[in-house]
């Protein structure tokens, strides 16, 4: 996973400190601040496997096709958008029907997914970037893949899907 590098007040304070306390340790030995570093670290990799955990819901329920259990990675809301295909869906509903229409529709199937290369990027405390490939496995041995990009959101229901730009390799 990559890092990114993240300045708000609360870190900025935290430096601040962690220079002070440095300054006056005990024998001049740094100990707090190596305290003050772990923390945000600790944090940023909660969220981090908060957010794969969004993502292996979604491939579990994929996979099982339950497409309204897929969603619920999905923020449901009218301002939800999905860019696939040289089309632009927005909201929750109009993304469910692309789906629905391009994996469940007569003759079709969903497949098997799997996501690789996942990249999970931190912007703020209820922000992140995600990156990676998709791929998905037909009965008759067919693959489609591509890669994606992923704004995630912390709200209160928890980390959502509020922008899913997905690409299929040609």
């Amino acid at each position: 996973m990559k890092k990114s590098l993240r300045l708000s007040w609360a870190s900025l304070v935290a430096l601040a400190l962690s220079v002070c306390l440095t300054a006056f340790a005990v024998g001049g030995q740094p100990v707090r601040q190596q305290a003050l570093r772990a923390e945000p670290e600790q944090q940023d990799a909660k969220e981090a496997a908060e957010i794969r955990a969004v993502l292996d819901a979604q491939v579990a329920a994929w996979n099982a096709g339950r497409l309204e259990e897929f969603m619920a990675g999905y923020w449901r809301s009218p301002k939800l958008t999905f860019f696939s295909g040289g089309s632009r869906q927005q909201g929750w509903d109009a993304t469910l029907a692309r789906y629905r229409k391009v994996y469940q529709s007569e003759g079709r199937e969903m497949g098997r997914l799997a996501f690789s290369d996942l990249d999970i990027q931190l912007l703020a405390k209820d922000a992140a970037l995600v990156r990676g490939h998709w791929e998905l496995t037909f009965s008759d041995g067919k693959k489609l893949g591509g890669l994606y990009t992923l704004v995630f959101r912390r709200l209160k229901e928890g980390w959502k899907i509020t922008h899913d730009h997905s690409s299929a390799t040609q």
